[in-house]
């Protein structure tokens, strides 16, 4: 299929992933060739970790005479360059929408509740800023009961077409479980309700709820104007407020309260989250702590394999560790727990960035991308170079001397974690393991058989590119960042990128629901890329100063360029001029 029959059908969203994607496999591609070219016939050429053909050692940089570092250095400055330039044209290609570049809708919040009238906040825009018209003014309320109630009318639907086909077979109850159908047995009995019931009932407190609604006000509001420049007139000034500076004031200023207001472009419609506004202010943010309080915990305590394995072995679980000297067990295991659990920790990400109720689609991508791929490099890359997740399995088969720094078994676990990516990992994305156990799951708790029907009609999913961008960066990390240590690896790190292009490809068309959100999240995942040269000379240079010392020439020059680069690469996005201008649309 072509990029042009994607854009129809998935948005936007979708071809600037897919065209992130290449850039990533160029990328990886020359990379590859780099470290199998150069790289790797250096390393083989030494001899300090033996002469042993068997030796995996041999092709690392533990390998390699302190003459010879120069070049890993030189390289990891390359791979850096080479990093910025590609992301840089990708960036150019970021084409803005055409309904972001004319923004005449602002989202205001902080506004008393008690007002009503909207003549109030047009005459507050008339007086404060002249040369500002305003045309409409709409204001918010909770909908969180009332969007709920009426996925409970739709749900009906699937009732009455069970009730129409009853009545033309004699019967005109529906059976319900109250245990669900997880039992195959009558356990609780049944729950015979009247469809006509049920229908009036839920209608009933529909329509109840939607006449209390005008009395549930948020105290946000969404004002549109005549021209995009007053928008940006009216922007600008409550941009100034952090400065201690006071927006323009009018005759109803202490009425309304407008110093007091939040001020920016209002999201597309379709990026906004509509149940969540009411979820706001010190409530907002004591879920917010409490939920990341307790992921960190949770992640942090239970999802390193080095920790899980040694809980196993004090309850006898396993066989004690002098018997764990068998390649399947020390090599392959542990790789196979630390895929696990980091294939489980974005859904888990996933699920808290849910729950702390963002307001927009493109603000819950972006807090998931940005926490998946932090929680992930800390696990997959930082705590198995560190050793902590590998000590359970080595203590008893290493000796205490190691020459090579933050590389435990030579690369060699690094290695196999990207293999099983490649080969485990995407296909199992295929096979979409968690969607399936979700749909599952909602189809043992649906509680007739209409409902299940209903399971079946809406069991499509958006594409979550926070997830996607998160592990990919992650894998992609893991490659950049040994392929100058340990370069067996970049050549696995561009076969993941292949398939996993492939494998979203198909995805993103044919089994995910079409997604549109905000122009900040791809922008986002190309700062996150410049994570993975930046580890790479990281530990180069951690390498370097235990290796030849902190005055060593070398480590000097790779101290200044690691910090040359990143201040380079911080300039520039200080300087980048990106618009301020989110999707808006007249309300």
């Amino acid at each position: 299929m072509k990029d042009e029959e994607i854009r129809s059908k998935c948005g936007i969203d979708a071809v600037t992933y897919l065209s992130f994607q290449r850039h990533i496999l160029l990328l990886m591609t020359v990379v590859s060739l780099l470290s199998l070219a150069v790289i790797l016939p250096v390393n083989f050429s030494g001899n300090l970790q033996g002469d042993g053909p068997e030796n995996f050692g041999r092709t690392t940089l533990a390998n390699v005479s302190a003459n010879f570092l120069w070049l890993h250095s030189i390289f990891a400055l390359v791979y850096f360059i080479i990093t910025l330039l590609c992301m840089a044209h990708h960036s150019t290609q970021l084409e803005f929408r055409g309904d972001e570049k004319v923004s005449r809708t602002l989202m205001i919040t902080s506004i008393p509740r008690e007002i009503s009238d909207p003549g109030l906040i047009t005459k507050h825009f008339h007086e404060a800023y002249p040369s500002c018209t305003v045309t409409d003014i709409r204001f918010c309320f909770d909908v969180h009961k009332l969007m709920k109630l009426d996925l409970e009318r739709k749900a009906m639907k699937g009732r009455l077409y069970f009730t129409t086909k009853a009545q033309k077979e004699g019967k005109v109850m529906i059976m319900t479980h109250p245990c669900a159908q997880i039992f195959c047995c009558d356990i609780c009995g049944f729950e015979k309700v009247s469809f006509v019931t049920l229908e009036e009932k839920r209608t009933d407190e529909f329509n109840a709820e939607k006449n209390r609604i005008t009395m549930k006000r948020l105290g946000i509001a969404f004002v549109t104007f005549r021209d995009e420049r007053m928008t940006a007139v009216i922007v600008k000034d409550y941009s100034r407020v952090h400065c201690r500076r006071r927006p323009q004031q009018s005759s109803v200023t202490t009425v309304v309260q407008s110093h007091k207001w939040g001020v920016s472009y209002a999201p597309a419609p379709s990026d906004i989250i509509w149940e969540n506004l009411s979820v706001c202010g010190s409530r907002w943010w004591l879920r917010c702590v409490l939920l990341n309080i307790l992921l960190f915990l949770l992640l942090f305590f239970f999802t390193t394999p080095a920790i899980i394995v040694n809980t196993m072995d004090k309850f006898n679980v396993t066989r004690p560790m002098e018997s764990l000297r068998s390649p399947v067990i020390t090599q392959f295991l542990p790789t196979l727990l630390l895929w696990m659990f980091s294939v489980l920790l974005p859904f888990i990400v996933y699920y808290s960035a849910f729950f702390e109720s963002h307001w927009t689609r493109s603000v819950e991508n972006q807090v998931t991308m940005h926490k998946c791929f932090l929680l992930l490099v800390f696990m997959v890359i930082i705590l198995p170079s560190l050793g902590l997740s590998r000590y359970s399995f080595s203590k008893f088969s290493h000796k205490t001397s190691t020459l090579c720094v933050f590389l435990p078994d030579n690369g060699a676990f690094f290695v196999n974690y990207v293999i099983t990516s490649s080969l485990i990992g995407t296909s199992m994305e295929l096979l979409r393991i968690p969607a399936l156990t979700v749909y599952a799951l909602r189809l043992c708790f649906a509680k007739s058989q209409a409902e299940r029907i209903h399971v079946k009609r809406s069991q499509a999913y958006e594409f979550q590119f926070g997830l996607e961008y998160a592990w990919t960066m992650c894998i992609f990390a893991v490659s950049m960042t040994y392929s100058i240590t340990c370069p067996i690896i970049a050549p696995f790190g561009l076969l993941y990128v292949i398939l996993k292009h492939m494998v979203d490809r198909y995805n993103i068309y044919y089994a995910y629901v079409p997604t549109k959100l905000n122009q900040k999240i791809h922008r986002a995942a190309i700062s996150q890329v410049i994570v993975a040269p930046s580890l790479c000379m990281f530990w180069l240079l951690f390498f370097s100063v235990l290796r030849l010392g902190p005055v060593h020439p070398i480590t000097l020059f790779t101290s200044v360029s690691l910090i040359f680069c990143v201040a380079c690469y911080l300039f520039r996005m200080c300087l980048e001029k990106t618009p301020n201008k989110s999707t808006s649309y007249q309300v």
